[in-house]
């Protein structure tokens, strides 16, 4: 199956998303700082069958608007808002990875009515730390750009499935390959994060949710905790084996996950608490996180 090029702007801030089309159940992914719409492909070819999949390069990101003057919070959310009215996807599921899964949370708790069911991948509503701007604009600036070719920029990513994910943001021109993104930009989007926890909006979100965790994934257990103290119905899931972009590392797992989730809704299930199977995830028990180690752990 393959996806159609769709453009929806909103306060002519232009967005690039792919449609792949079908009749189900529309869902919305939404791709991390420095990602693109792409990184879902692998992932949206295993659900498209059974879902209405639409994958979004969000403003400053990929094809969409390079350099928009508003990067807040509140303008992404204002984004997927309009990707779901121009194009008709009425009560989509969001799927979402680091910052494009914070941005699915805000809008499921800014717009309960417009959202079906929440996944939200290695992301969680903790924030405050001021170093990350600085931390993330290290880490981008570490990019020895213009990669020579592809092949380099996949093993300065990591090689395999994470490195050619990684490889496949970036565009050929000038006789190298350079990132579709500005520097400046990505450490703006990220910089309202720092500034405090989104605890209320977290607290807000009224819809099914599943949060998924890589082994090695960047979201402290401390704050799974939390999460699931403040809404035990939220089902949690860990995929051993992977990290913080385990989309890429183990797509058809994370389908299975989002599969199961979204069949239990379909059943009426809601936000029934079910136990993941250990040979494809770890599952949660009433009260308790996923058993996940985080960073932070020991």
């Amino acid at each position: 199956m393959s996806w159609s090029e769709r453009t929806v702007t909103r306060d002519g801030v232009r967005l690039v998303c792919r449609d792949w089309g079908g009749p189900g159940q529309p869902a919305i992914l939404l791709h991390g700082l420095a990602g693109q719409a792409g990184e879902w492909d692998t992932v949206a070819r295993y659900l498209s069958p059974g879902l209405r999949i639409v994958a979004v390069d969000q403003r400053g990101h990929g094809a969409a608007e390079r350099r928009p003057q508003d990067v807040s919070r509140a303008a992404y959310v204002s984004d997927v808002v309009a990707v779901a009215d121009q194009l008709e996807l009425e009560q989509p599921v969001l799927i979402g990875q680091s910052l494009g899964a914070h941005t699915a949370m805000l809008t499921a708790a800014a717009h309960p009515a417009y959202v079906r069911a929440l996944v939200l991948v290695e992301a969680g509503p903790g924030g405050g730390d001021p170093n990350a701007p600085s931390r993330i604009g290290r880490w981008l600036d570490s990019w020895p750009t213009p990669f020579p070719s592809r092949e380099a920029a996949v093993r300065f990513f990591g090689g395999g499935p994470l490195g050619e994910g990684w490889a496949g943001g970036l565009e050929e021109r000038g006789g190298g390959w350079w990132p579709r993104f500005d520097r400046d930009v990505m450490v703006g989007a990220i910089a309202e994060n720092t500034r405090r926890p989104f605890w209320d909006e977290w607290d807000a979100v009224t819809c099914p949710t599943l949060l998924v965790l890589g082994r090695t994934g960047f979201v402290p257990s401390r704050e799974v905790d939390e999460m699931l103290r403040r809404r035990p119905a939220t089902e949690a899931a860990c995929l051993p084996g992977t990290g913080h972009d385990l989309h890429l590392e183990r797509p058809a797992a994370l389908h299975g996950l989002i599969a199961g989730f979204l069949a239990g809704i379909d059943r009426g299930a809601g936000c029934r608490e079910r136990r993941f199977s250990a040979g494809r995830a770890r599952g949660r028990t009433s009260g308790t996180s996923p058993r996940c180690p985080g960073p932070d752990d020991p």
